[in-house]
């Protein structure tokens, strides 16, 4: 956040004895969210979110003890939206079959990163090092333990778990990579093309 214009108080929508009840835990994720939509991690301040909401910093640090763990708290906002906003377009398609579902969630991934560009980042810089896809699944973040649940129904049968495996990091290499590239500005997509290359992965009906 560079500056008090460019910022929405939350703090009359919720009341000032709100936040003695446990509110304020959720006022300053709401708040770091929409500093995001405007701004990079970087430029996050956490006393700067303490004026946003119209508490003092001391208040602040009794839920985030530094901004790192604002940062994470933050990334795993994020993880939450991405896997609600792919579980929606799932079922948006869900009656054109598995393959559509399956094709309309990574699209979904692609247009989450265009949308929230510096949330988007922010997930990856802050997600745990590791193989993400050897994690048991209920460890796994939700954008993740959806995709590897969703794997599962359009994998041929008989499939072994490697090429289950294979599948997911397909997939999932070829949405993050579509989303970097866009966000670094290496290419430009629309919602046409992003079905069109998507539909060229899965095989199923474009989305």
């Amino acid at each position: 956040m560079t500056g008090d214009d460019n910022s929405v108080n939350i703090a009359p929508a919720l009341g000032r004895d709100a936040y003695h009840h446990g509110d304020l835990r959720s006022a300053l994720i709401a708040a770091g969210m929409h500093a995001l939509s405007a701004d990079s991690a970087d430029a996050l301040s956490l006393r700067a979110l303490a004026r946003e909401v119209g508490v003092s910093a001391t208040a602040v640090y009794r839920h985030f003890p530094d901004k790192d763990a604002l940062l994470v708290a933050l990334a795993l906002t994020g993880f939450d939206q991405l896997a609600a906003a792919q579980q929606a377009a799932s079922r948006a398609a869900s009656g054109q079959g598995a393959l559509a579902a399956f094709s309309a969630s990574g699209a979904a991934y692609v247009r989450f990163a265009i949308i929230n560009p510096e949330l988007f980042r922010l997930m990856w810089k802050a997600a745990p090092r590791g193989d993400q896809l050897h994690l048991p699944i209920d460890e796994a973040h939700p954008a993740m333990a959806n995709l590897r649940r969703t794997v599962e129904d359009v994998a041929p049968p008989g499939s072994s778990e490697d090429d289950k495996r294979a599948t997911a990091l397909r997939c999932w290499g070829l949405v993050h990579g579509l989303a970097t590239l866009s966000l670094d500005g290496q290419i430009d997509l629309d919602d046409a093309m992003i079905g069109r290359v998507i539909v060229g992965l899965t095989g199923g009906p474009q989305t």
